[in-house]
């Protein structure tokens, strides 16, 4: 994959002194432009997102002694992650869809409302086949929350800082998903693995709360209110895959070649996320503690690595920005996965950089499918090509949980960087959009 050439990002002609306001503006200029609604807007989408990751996670850390308890093979335990981004596909599209039509603050508090209920719902859960269709419906809110946030803030950022302001509300991924390993190590330490999992699970009540300010303090951008509302075909799934005419571009292109693009990414992503935990403890004998540990460097990686991205995807463009941390990613996947036995040492080190590779790969993804969709359907185009590839891309963590018995979760792992591959391809059929105005 290494051999591919690179997409071409804009030219520099096309931003003249770019690069001195860039630097003018210092670390946190993006926050300015936002104003004090936009400000709200982006407080409301990193929150919600951050405890998105939080609540996805409670699986995958708590994925070992849900095993013990029920009694599953490593087929069973990938089957919770494969349906919930599979469902995620519904929940996404579907929220998308409500958010071209009822507005982006109400279809986000509508998101957070369902994942919080039935993540919840999973830690009372009295056998597999319960938790594994509570885990699903979790999928429904889980799926459209980060679409319809990164659209709301999207609306309210300048076009010379969106990828900044985007990657800034990627980040909280990483801070999600640091509270979920914290709690866990906290919980797990303390209390009985039959009992722990289930109080990770009740924990995930948390974003009741977020919701309550959600209603009070964040509203929809104006200008782009009155654009989507202006017109007749706002939330249209047909509108998405119209293909083009002589007289007029159609979207079906760009639907499909976004697809492919999250298909891959989020493949290679949500292998490593599921599996991960579970490869340190049972191929790499660490405790629980010591799982913690190593997630510490992968989870700071990807804190930095969404940052990092974010301001990268403004200066190299967004095209250029995936291609980079694709190759990266798929490098350092292979890598982390071939680590020869007793060699820990060196498995801590590399999880920094696998963090920050396949962090910073996500950072212009909320700016690029905002900017490849116009207003009145932006939310159905994001929502729908972004979980279309969570859907698809779930196969990833299924093919290694089956082959695991096998191979080795370190062996099968190597599946992530096929994903990869695919979403450095997959470029080569969108356009480049850096410095797009929005309405």
């Amino acid at each position: 994959m290494s051999t591919t050439p690179p997409p071409q990002a804009l030219s520099s002609d096309a931003h003249p002194g770019e690069g001195e306001r860039s630097a003018e503006d210092g670390l946190f200029g993006w926050l300015r432009p936002l104003g004090p609604h936009g400000r709200r807007a982006f407080a409301g989408a990193f929150g919600g997102y951050a405890l998105d990751s939080y609540d996805y996670f409670t699986l995958p850390l708590s994925m070992v002694a849900l095993a013990a308890y029920f009694g599953l093979d490593s087929g069973q335990t990938g089957l919770f992650t494969t349906v919930t981004l599979v469902v995620s596909a519904v929940g996404g599209a579907a929220a998308g869809v409500f958010a071209d039509r009822v507005g982006r603050v109400r279809a986000l508090m509508i998101t957070v409302i369902t994942y919080a209920v039935f993540t919840v719902a999973c830690g009372f859960a009295p056998n597999y086949e319960t938790l594994l269709v509570f885990r699903a419906l979790q999928g429904l809110g889980f799926g459209g929350e980060w679409a319809v946030g990164a659209i709301l803030v999207a609306e309210y950022a300048s076009a010379r800082h969106r990828g900044r302001t985007l990657g800034a509300v990627q980040s909280s991924w990483a801070v999600g998903w640091a509270l979920a390993a914290i709690v866990y190590t906290l919980v797990f330490s303390f209390v009985g693995d039959d009992l722990a999992w289930r109080v990770m699970f009740w924990t995930g009540a948390l974003p009741a709360l977020l919701v309550l300010w959600l209603r009070r303090r964040v509203h929809d951008a104006p200008q782009a209110v009155a654009v989507r509302e202006q017109s007749p075909r706002r939330g249209s799934f047909v509108a998405i895959f119209r293909p083009g005419t002589a007289d007029a571009p159609g979207l079906l292109r760009t639907t499909v070649f976004a697809g492919l693009l999250s298909t891959g990414v989020q493949g290679g992503y949500y292998t490593l996320a599921t599996w991960v935990p579970t490869y340190l403890k049972t191929e790499r004998g660490l405790s629980v503690v010591g799982t913690g540990g190593y997630l510490t460097f992968l989870i700071s990686g990807a804190f930095l690595g969404y940052l990092t991205g974010g301001y990268l995807t403004d200066r190299l463009g967004r095209r250029r920005n995936i291609w980079l941390f694709a190759v990266a990613s798929a490098v350092c996947v292979l890598a982390y996965a071939n680590i020869p036995g007793g060699a820990n040492t060196l498995l801590l080190v590399l999880g920094f950089p696998l963090g920050f590779c396949m962090s910073a790969i996500f950072s212009g993804f909320g700016s690029y499918l905002s900017e490849l969709y116009p207003t009145a359907v932006r939310g159905t185009g994001q929502g729908f090509t972004y979980n279309a590839g969570r859907a698809v891309g779930a196969v990833f963590p299924t093919l290694v949980g089956f082959l695991a018995d096998s191979w080795g979760v370190g062996g099968a792992l190597v599946f992530g960087a096929a994903g990869y591959a695919l979403a450095a391809v997959a470029l080569f059929g969108l356009p480049e959009t850096r410095g797009k105005e929005l309405a």
